[in-house]
This record gives C-alpha cells, structure tokens and sequence, in this order.
C-alpha cells in the first residue's frame, strides 16, 4: 500500500493577513498630513481658549497661535510623523484662508472711505512699504526681512507678513520675527493713540481714519477706533479694510517683479518665485461679497472660520520656528519696525491734518 504524500503548507505569502489592512486614507498622502494637520489645529483651538483668559482678548489668535508653536518646537521638538501636516497647513490652508479673507470686503466700502481717504489710505501704504524697505537696505537688515516687517506694518499684520511671504520666500525665523514686530509696535498705537486723541484736534471722523490708516491688526484698529466714539469706530474699521483691499495688488506685484528679476539672472534657474494666484482668488471674493449675494450670517460665520484657519496656519509656522535663529538677527530688525511704525503713524497724521 503506497501512502499519499502529505501536501505541503501554503507559502506564508498566500496566508491571509491576521490583521485587517488599514484605510486607504489613512496610509495615502492625505492620511500622511494627518498627524501634523491636527497639531495645528490643536494649536489654533489653544490659541483661541487662551483668549478666554481676563485681559488676553485684545491678543490676536493668529499671535497666540505662533507662540504656542514656537514654544512646543522649541521645548519638545516637532515630530518627524508631523512635518507633512505641517508644511500643508503652511501652504494649501494659508492660501486658501486669504482667499476666504476677501469675503469680508466690499467694493462699496472702498467708496465709502471717499476719494481723499482713501488716497491717504493708499499714499501712506505704498510710502510705508518702499521707505521700509528701503531702510532695511540701509541698516544692513535681510532684504526677506526688511520686506515683511514692510508689509506687515504697511497693509494688515500678521495677514500680510504670511502673505507677502508666498512671494518673498523668507524663512520661518524671519515670518515670525515680523509678526512679533508688528504685534508689538500695532499693540502701542492701540494703547497710544486713544490716549492722544484729546490733543490731536481730530475729530471722530479724522480719528476713525487715522487709525485705520496706521494701525497694524485689523483687531487693533477695532479696539483703538471705538474709544473715539461710534462714529470713529466704524469709520476706522471701514478705513482699515479699505487697507487690507490693497493687499492683493501689492502681493501681486512684488510676485511679477520677482518673476522679472528671476528670468534676468541666469543663475535663478528653479528658484525663481511663483506668481501668488490665490491672491486673484481674494480679489475674485471680493468682487463676489460686493454683489449682496452672500448672506450676512453666512459671512459671519466665514469670518470666523478664516481667523481660525489663519491661527492653523501661524501654527504651524512657529512649528518650523527656532528662537536661537531669531536671536542671530539681532535688534537691527526690531528698530527697523519701531521706525516704520513711526513712520506710517506720523505721515498718516500729517495727511490727515493738510487734506481733511
């Protein structure tokens, strides 16, 4: 009698797997964000519970948001597992968070700060930017840097630096030592500015303009504008975001003239900047708020969600932060802000006077 011979065990390859496969999002490219994404989001949400806080209210969430970040870079590190999450929330939230941002500007708002206002607004900007810039230069300070604490002061804070850095391409050091300049002198025009107003001579209305022509954070102006009445609180608000409009063109501009200084150096190669487009993307919401189509609620509730996705955004960028990088700038950078504070404070109060 001939014995069958025993069959062998099936390959260890062909054995069905003990544990279920993990979801497809979770090992792809969006489950690799994953991880960073709610650090940042996390961070957001600290930022604005600190905010709760008696006397932590008047501090923007995107400035709790970067020195929250700062401080768990510094002290524990950022994970390995996170530095996708975060770079996505540097670039793809940031971008789309400042096209939301055009949803909280109107054409007519524009026309409602009238022609003379809003070529203060406008002179003391670009005036602003280009002599900051230009100061940098000369006190030896980085050309990146120099640049953000130029649009910083001249346009929106914090908003602008992130911004404009699309285009200028500065390091993270250098984005948050912008934002702490302008967080800084914006808080002094805030605190300083009301307490002048009885000395100025302005009235509300030249009051309303002033601050919002020369205060950093749309937040700041809030809070500075309202202590010269009702009338002055509105009009500073309008006159601000009349301000922030101006954004985009700046953005874009400095994106072509990098573009051209790029394609005249033969060894920019790869490195030359992109266009900024979500910036068309701001200018294209706000041509849409101007129609009257989106509800009032629904922007409220836009509004905050963009300052949310801001915070995520700052962040992530004080995920990327070293202090000890900061400290190798030095104080050149922070006087630089103190005069370009100075300076839009003065040259804004000076049109004021001669063309109201």
């Amino acid at each position: 009698m001939t014995d069958k011979p025993l069959s062998e065990p099936a390959p260890l390859a062909d054995a069905a797997p003990l544990l279920p496969a993990a979801p497809r999002f979770l090992t792809g490219a969006f489950g690799g964000i994953l991880p960073g994404l709610g650090l940042t989001v996390l961070i957001a949400a600290a930022a604005y519970g600190l905010r709760q806080i008696p006397g932590m209210g008047l501090v923007s969430p995107l400035v709790l948001a970067i020195v929250i970040g700062m401080g768990l870079h510094n002290i524990f590190g950022t994970p390995a597992i996170a530095k996708p999450g975060v770079k996505f929330a540097l670039r793809r939230i940031l971008r789309f968070a400042i096209v939301l941002l055009g949803l909280q500007l109107t054409f007519a708002q524009v026309r409602s700060v009238g022609f003379v206002g809003f070529s203060i607004v406008a002179g003391t900007l670009f005036a602003t930017f280009f002599a900051t810039r230009w100061l940098g230069r000369l006190m030896g300070v980085d050309k990146q840097l120099s640049e953000l604490i130029a649009a910083g002061t001249a346009i929106c804070g914090a908003s602008a630096v992130i911004a404009t850095n699309t285009v200028t391409r500065g390091s993270d050091e250098d984005v948050a030592y912008a934002v702490a300049c302008v967080t800084v002198f914006g808080s002094l025009s805030m605190l300083i500015m009301p307490a002048l107003l009885p000395y100025t001579g302005l009235d509300a209305h030249a009051f309303g303009l002033w601050t919002g022509a020369s205060i950093h954070e749309v937040a700041q102006v809030v809070a500075a504008a309202f202590q010269g009445g009702q009338q002055a609180g509105e009009f500073g608000t309008v006159a601000k975001l009349s301000r922030v409009m101006l954004l985009a063109p700046l953005v874009i501009g400095l994106g072509a003239a990098a573009i051209w200084r790029a394609r005249g150096d033969k060894e920019a190669g790869h490195a030359s900047p992109p266009m900024p487009w979500f910036v068309f993307g701001f200018i294209g919401m706000v041509m849409l708020n101007s129609t009257g189509v989106v509800p009032e609620e629904v922007k409220a509730n836009i509004a905050i969600v963009t300052t949310f996705l801001l915070a995520v955004a700052l962040g992530a960028m004080g995920l990327e932060t070293d202090i000890a990088k900061l400290r190798l700038k030095g104080a050149k950078p922070l006087l630089l802000g103190a005069v370009a504070w100075l300076f839009i404070s003065v040259l804004s109060f000076i049109l004021i006077k001669t063309l109201m």
